[in-house]
Parts: C-alpha cells; sequence; structure tokens
C-alpha cells in the first residue's frame, strides 16, 4: 500500500502545543501525554484502582450490547462489549451524526479509535475496546442533515434531509419518517456513478433505513455496518437507557455546578494567559446543562443560574435546585450534557483509557482539566485523530502529469492552474496584445494632444473615445484567450477535477466529502486501507493512494 504523511496547515495552537510538547506550560492543563508508554501505564493503573466511582460495567454493558444488537453488531464488536462488562478499558471519541455518515472526517475518527484501542493492547498486554459515541443529543439539524457527494458528471452534489416539523429537540429525538427515508435514498442512487457495488450498498442502506427512525439511527447502522467488524462498539449518547445509569452522575452535575463553573473559568483564564485563544466561550452563569422541555415538544433547552434557580436564557422555564436534583434522580432521560460536561459524564460511564479527538475538541478539552479535579476525577489521556487524503488513480495520475502536490493544491491551486495555461501559450497572447494596446496609446497620445489644441473640449471627447478602442481591444483578447483555452478543456476539466477530488470548496477532503463516494466504487477496499495505515498516537496526517 502507498502512503505518505503530510501536514496539514493547523488552526490550532494549543493543541499543536500539546501534541508537540513545545510548551511544557501546556502539560498541566491535560496531565497525560500520548506519546509516553509510562503515561499509558499509569492511566490504565489509575482506571483499575478507581473502578468503584463508575457506573456498573455490567450495567453499561448490556445496554451496549442491546443498541449494537439491534444494528447487525459483528462477533467482534458484541466480545468487545463482553469485555467491557468485564472491566476492560476503553478507547472512546464521537461524533454527531451525519446523513449517510456526514463527512470523511467521521469515518478518520472511528479508524483513529480502532487503531488507538489496538496500540493500547499492545502496550498494556490486556483487551481495550473501542468504542465510538454518537452524539445523539446534539440539536443542530442543519450540521447533521446533509452529505456532499461526488456525481457521475464529476461535480459535487448536496443531499439533504429537511428537517421535519416541531420542536428544536435532538438530532436523536427528531424522527424521520419511511417516505422522507426513500426520497433520500432515490436522490442517492441517482446522484451516485453505476458500479458493481452500487446495487448492493443500496439494498443495505434500505434495510437500515427501514429500522432508523432518527438521522442518528442510520448513522449508528452505516458506521456498524463499516467497522462493527473491527471490533468497535457504538452508542448514542441520547439513549433514555444510558441516560438512567448517568442519573448518579447529573447529581453531582448539579449538586457541584458552582464548583465546576469556578473550575472552567480558572482553567479558561489560564489558558488566556498562557497566549492561546479559547475554542469554546465559558459563559458565566452557564449550569453546562440543557433540558429537554416536556411542555415544548422535548425541546433543548441550556439552563442559566439565576436568583437561585435553573432557568432558560429568557427565563420562561424555571427550576428549582431541588426540582432538578428530582429529575436528575426520576427522569434522567430529560437532562442533557454540554460539550464541557460531556467529557466528565463520559468518564463515569466507561473506565476511558484515552479519548480520541479532532484539533478543535482538544483545544476546548484543555478548559476540563480542574473540573474533573472538582469531581476526584482524571482527564483521561488525549490523542489526536488521524486524518488522511484519498487520493485515486486517476487523480494522482494528472497529479504527476500537472507536476502538483497536495500542498499547491491546497494553498495554490489557482496560481499554478494559471500558470500551466499560460506555459501553454506559444502564441504570447498576453504580449501581442500588451503591444498592440501600447502601441495605440503611442499613436493616439498626439493627435489627443493636437486635438485639444484645437478645441480644449475635445481633450474630454478624446479620451473617452480612446477607452473606447481599448476596451474593445481587451474584448478582442478576452475572445482570443478564451478561443485559445477551448483547446485545453480537457485539461482543465483533469485539474478541476484534482481540486474537486482533493480539496472540494477550499477545504480539505475529509471536511466535505462524504465515504459512499469510495464505497461505491471500491466496495470496502478504501477503508481497509485505512485500517492498515500506520498508527501513531500523535496523529498526524497521511495521504492513501487507492
Amino acid at each position: 500500500m502507498s502512503t505518505e504523511t503530510y501536514s496539514l496547515p493547523s488552526t490550532q495552537p494549543l493543541t499543536d502545543a500539546y501534541v508537540n510538547l513545545t510548551d511544557s506550560r501546556v502539560e498541566s492543563l491535560f496531565g497525560y501525554h500520548p506519546g509516553r508508554k509510562g503515561d499509558w501505564e499509569l492511566r490504565a493503573k489509575r482506571l483499575a484502582e478507581s473502578a468503584g466511582a463508575r457506573a456498573e460495567a455490567a450495567s453499561v454493558a448490556a445496554v451496549l450490547r442491546d443498541y449494537n444488537s439491534k444494528w447487525n453488531a459483528a462477533p467482534e464488536a458484541l466480545a468487545a462489549i463482553d469485555a467491557i462488562a468485564e472491566g476492560a478499558p476503553v478507547i472512546v471519541g464521537g461524533q454527531q451524526a451525519g446523513l449517510w455518515s456526514g463527512p470523511l472526517l467521521v469515518i478518520h475518527k472511528a479508524v483513529s479509535i480502532i487503531g488507538a484501542a489496538r496500540h493500547a493492547e499492545q502496550l498494556l498486554g490486556r483487551k481495550v475496546a473501542a468504542v465510538f459515541w454518537i452524539a445523539g443529543e446534539d440539536h443542530d439539524w442543519d450540521e447533521a442533515n446533509h452529505a456532499y457527494v461526488l456525481t457521475a458528471d464529476q461535480g459535487l452534489r448536496k443531499l439533504a434531509a429537511a428537517r421535519p416539523e416541531g420542536a428544536r429537540t435532538s438530532v436523536s429525538r427528531t424522527a424521520i419518517d419511511a417516505n422522507t427515508w426513500a426520497e433520500l435514498l432515490a436522490e442517492l442512487e441517482q446522484a451516485l456513478p453505476h458500479s458493481d457495488f452500487k446495487p448492493e450498498i443500496l439494498q443495505q442502506l434500505g434495510q437500515i433505513t427501514e429500522q432508523a427512525q432518527s438521522l442518528s439511527e442510520m448513522f449508528a447502522g452505516v458506521i456498524s455496518c463499516l467497522l462493527s467488524k473491527q471490533g468497535l462498539v457504538i452508542m448514542d449518547a441520547d439513549d433514555p437507557q444510558l441516560r438512567k445509569l448517568e442519573a448518579p452522575m447529573f447529581e453531582k452535575l448539579i449538586t457541584h455546578n458552582d464548583e465546576l463553573e469556578q473550575a472552567y473559568t480558572a482553567a479558561a483564564n489560564q489558558v488566556k494567559e498562557l497566549g492561546y485563544p479559547l475554542q469554546v466561550d465559558v459563559t458565566p452563569g452557564s449550569a453546562n446543562l440543557f433540558v429537554f422541555q416536556t411542555n415544548k415538544g422535548q425541546e433543548r433547552t441550556l439552563l442559566y443560574k439565576q436568583e437561585g434557580s435553573f432557568q432558560s436564557r429568557k427565563g420562561d422555564y424555571s427550576l428549582t435546585k431541588e426540582q432538578l436534583l428530582d429529575m436528575a434522580r426520576q427522569q434522567p432521560e430529560q437532562l442533557s450534557n454540554n460539550v464541557l460536561t460531556r467529557p466528565l459524564m463520559q468518564d463515569y460511564l466507561f473506565p476511558v483509557l484515552g479519548t480520541v479527538l479532532g484539533g478543535a475538541e482538544i483545544a476546548y478539552w484543555a478548559i476540563t482539566g480542574e473540573a474533573f479535579r472538582k469531581l476526584d476525577m482524571e482527564m483521561p489521556l488525549v490523542l489526536p485523530r488521524i486524518s488522511f487524503t484519498l487520493v485515486e488513480g486517476t487523480v494522482a495520475k494528472h497529479m504527476s502529469k500537472y507536476e502538483l502536490t497536495l500542498e499547491d493544491v491546497a494553498v495554490r491551486f489557482e496560481e499554478r492552474k494559471q500558470q500551466w495555461l499560460a506555459e501553454q501559450d506559444q502564441l504570447s497572447i498576453d504580449e501581442k496584445f500588451a503591444a498592440a494596446k501600447q502601441a495605440f496609446e503611442d499613436l493616439y497620445a498626439p493627435l489627443l494632444d493636437l486635438a485639444a489644441s484645437v478645441q480644449p473640449g475635445l481633450a474630454k471627447l478624446g479620451d473617452t473615445n480612446r477607452q473606447k478602442i481599448i476596451e474593445q481591444i481587451t474584448f478582442l483578447e478576452t475572445r482570443t484567450k478564451d478561443a485559445h483555452e477551448k483547446q485545453y478543456e480537457a485539461a482543465i476539466r483533469q485539474l478541476d477535477r484534482i481540486a474537486l477530488s482533493l480539496w472540494p470548496s477550499g477545504k480539505p477532503q475529509e471536511r466535505v466529502l462524504n465515504m459512499i463516494a469510495y464505497w461505491n466504487r471500491y466496495g470496502t477496499s478504501w477503508l481497509d486501507k485505512l485500517l492498515e495505515a500506520p498508527f501513531s498516537p500523535l496523529g498526524g496526517h497521511q495521504i492513501i493512494y487507492l
């Protein structure tokens, strides 16, 4: 298998400082580092010592078994759940659900979780389970409802599910009916090029959507279909059965809410004092918890502390602390975490050896370290996910033909494209038209002076006339260039295909394209190459040639 490494431009200096150990001050925000073997061993030891402080492993495993069995989990995933029941540590990472699995980075994160679990098994000599945390409690429908697919006509098509009528609730609680699934599948079938794998893929997706009542469930079915054979266990953060097990932790988050707010604020201030930007705002008075309002169709509402109670931002919904605690005990499914309390809940549910995160996630996890300590917990190992760029054979051939690197495509594509076109201009079109314009200007200038000397008012008329003639020469120049470039239409299509495949819409491939075009063209062999790629606990970016 052919692979290369590439350093993607980073937008997270704090994450870079942590991963590369370039700023020793940042280490205190996290605690462990994935590049040190001793930290893996120490974290595993501490997990064993604190087993009684977490949810009962057998109960968590029972919920996972029910959920994964619904999506026809492979024996390897069920075996991992058995190991969780016996107290095996886990590597966990997650993402919000997306249509047909969302952007490629979702698959990259899942592959990274699997790779990290296998890496940990080799270091520790024991079973480590891989868990994918589906953030079904999130309510950002516009972020979850679509997928960008490469089409048969070399285009990029956005497929999207319209938001059903009703309250702004979690993606897991937003129901999608059979007719909508049928329409989405029909649109997908139309967009995908014909291939040997297409009928089977559409059949598998049809079977998944027959059971799926939400985007989160469809997402779970797709991830299970692709990766449960690798031992990946899936879960939905909004699973009501898991919520029951989370009740004691919700009580803690409510009881110690003021202390946690102080911890987040102190950590945020520390990050700023170190000279790094905050990735997430720490809002004064925020409880960092959501409630699903039953009187508003399960609308997900963020709570704020005001006048001794927990209220919505507008103040039209209010609970006393005791009422909120009673909800945690009796109806924990009505509560939900935000980005700052989710890490704590994750560590309560599982013995988390390590968590796989994207660059922005690592930056905001830096704010949670003190909150872990306030609850006598420890932040797990934080591992950056590995990212990939998939390069198809035809694209690789064209990159070689035009002498383009991935960096050329990412950083200076239009410049290189225009440079290549200019090099094909054997007629010196630019130079000859420029010379003609200058020759005209030289001939016309004395005539303008002459006309102005006869009658001053003719100067303006003459200048207008000059501009019109220059415009006509420019018009002819443009038409000549267009006609010349038509000779290179095939080359332009090849160049544009490179950009569309590797850096669509001016963004990394993984942040835009859905995986289904590769599944459709290569079966699962493209995924096998990701799974076979070298794993690094420090993340990085790899170019995979298909």
